[in-house]
């Protein structure tokens, strides 16, 4: 750092005290001016280990990138197209109770699916790192999770749905209350049948905030059961919220 420049306050010959305002009194000495400490910043790491995700958390996973991280525009150029993905992906989960059902062969090709799903996964979470820009929300609105190193940090509270509105056309917005430290919100829905059961889950698309919670893509008239969880925390995920049943418009 530069040195400044001091005034001095001393005595005159006498053995007066000489005030800092006295008329033309300076002292031609110079002060070391303080450094402001550095503050190291925690580096925001993506979550991998794939290989130790039983296979419906790998499906998970790659239902949550395939939704989240494609056409984000935090992240313009990916390594390959939703399309090579997708397709990767539905093969898997196509696998997965094929190889329950199955012998050692059907096993045998799950496991390859699986191995080549893991390796796309890979490659998305290495573009994210490098993209993210140290920044919690924009990692996590790419649908994978943070690996977190600050054991002082809390669990999120799981949202509360307040109510549903229907927004435009097969939109659904749900309704909660803002919750600090969460750094967005993801909504999962599944539609209910005649029957009254749920069909499977399908993943929403990472809200940054409350207002911005959107369902879309809904088909009218069809009734939908909603929850909604908060990222963020020591656990990256809350709790999901309790189901909430709504009809599309």
């Amino acid at each position: 750092m530069p040195d400044i420049p001091a005034e001095w306050d001393g005595k005159d010959p006498q053995g007066n005290p000489l005030r800092w305002d006295t008329p033309g009194l300076t002292y031609d000495s110079l002060i070391q001016q303080q450094s402001t400490p550095h503050i190291k910043m925690p580096i925001l790491h993506v979550l991998t280990g794939f290989d130790k995700n039983t296979d419906h958390e790998v499906e998970d996973t790659g239902g949550a990138v395939s939704v989240n991280f494609f056409g984000n525009p935090a992240y313009p150029d990916p390594p390959f197209t939703k399309v090579v993905f997708d397709a990767a992906l539905t093969a898997f989960s196509t696998a997965i109770p094929a190889a329950k059902q199955g012998g050692p062969a059907d096993t045998a090709a799950k496991n390859n699916l699986r191995a080549a799903l893991i390796d796309m996964l890979r490659q998305l979470a290495g573009y994210v790192q490098l993209k993210h820009g140290n920044n919690l929300a924009t990692l996590l609105s790419s649908g994978f999770k943070n690996a977190s190193t600050n054991r002082a940090q809390s669990a999120l509270p799981a949202p509360v749905i307040s109510g549903i509105l229907n927004g435009s056309a097969g939109q659904l917005l749900p309704q909660i209350a803002t919750i600090p430290n969460a750094a967005g919100y993801e909504p999962r829905y599944a539609i209910i049948g005649p029957d009254g059961k749920p069909g499977p889950w399908q993943a929403g698309q990472f809200a940054p905030n409350t207002r911005a919670l959107a369902i879309n893509g809904l088909t009218p008239g069809t009734i939908y059961i909603v929850q909604v969880r908060a990222l963020g925390g020591s656990t990256n995920y809350s709790d999901w919220s309790d189901p909430v049943q709504h009809m599309a418009m």
